[in-house]
């Protein structure tokens, strides 16, 4: 094949793939997904469709400096949150490279935007799985490719592609009962996933309907990290300072921690 050909060959790959990606997304949600994302991104999501993973897209239901979650849904129907990390800078480096240095599953990571982001991505989706496989309640993963993880879409009750409030807007009806299943939580990921959230608080904590979902796994780091005591305190910390605000008569945070580490 002459280098023409090539040419010719790659654009009408390209032609092909955009037409697809048109029919995932409605043309409004397309032109702004086109503007945002780059290619590598848009051949993500056109090749998780063509891999039966997503079946339809539909509005951002998310945004943040480091990615933007939207609704989805598989080809059966099912509810998907679609989050896309933006391939971006070295403030994403600066702020998250201490949760994967020292993580022994991810020992040659390059230092190029672009593959610590895809890097991340991967990491948030293993972690899911982990803390999914224990029995924590968490967005069940179902793919990570590239920069972009597909997982089960936590609704708000009897609304479809409304995400679930974060505990932060919505507290629990029973405080005393939600302290005892986050710290429960807590002491089973550490002990049975060998793994600490390291980014825990009423900001990742999602309240359907007064079953609590924790969201947010990137930072998430093995028992064995060199900073793993620090995280797990802090994790601990956070979770009781936020139900003792609530006027629940909270343990002590170290007393929490040796429990947890068995000490």
């Amino acid at each position: 094949m002459s280098d023409i050909e090539k040419k010719i060959f790659q654009l009408e790959r390209r032609r092909i793939e955009k037409d697809r990606l048109k029919r995932i997304l409605d043309e409004d949600l397309f032109e702004v997904v086109e503007e945002v994302f780059d290619v590598s991104t848009l051949m993500a999501i056109y090749d998780l469709a063509n891999d039966g993973i997503i079946g339809v897209m539909h509005g951002v239901v998310s945004t943040g400096k480091e990615a933007r979650i939207y609704w989805a849904e598989s080809p059966k129907g099912e509810d998907l949150a679609v989050k896309i990390f933006l391939i971006s800078t070295a403030e994403f480096r600066r702020g998250r490279i201490k949760y994967i240095e020292g993580d022994p599953r991810f020992k040659r990571i390059r230092r190029d935007p672009r593959h610590l982001i895809y890097t991340w991505c991967m990491k948030e989706f293993r972690n899911l799985r982990l803390a999914y496989e224990v029995q924590v309640p968490v967005p069940r993963p179902f793919r990570a490719y590239r920069n972009v993880l597909v997982m089960e879409f936590i609704n708000a009750p009897n609304e479809r592609g409304k995400p679930a409030p974060l505990l932060k807007d919505a507290p629990p009806d029973d405080p005393e009962k939600a302290l005892d299943e986050i710290l429960n939580y807590v002491y089973k990921l550490y002990n049975e996933a060998e793994l600490i959230h390291a980014d825990l608080s009423e900001y990742n904590i999602m309240n359907q309907g007064n079953r609590l979902v924790i969201i947010d796994w990137g930072s998430a780091v093995k028992a064995s990290h060199p900073m793993a005591d620090e995280f797990l305190f802090r994790d601990i910390s956070n979770v009781i300072r936020f139900f003792s605000k609530l006027g629940v008569e909270t343990p002590d945070p170290k007393d929490v921690y040796e429990w947890i580490k068995g000490a």
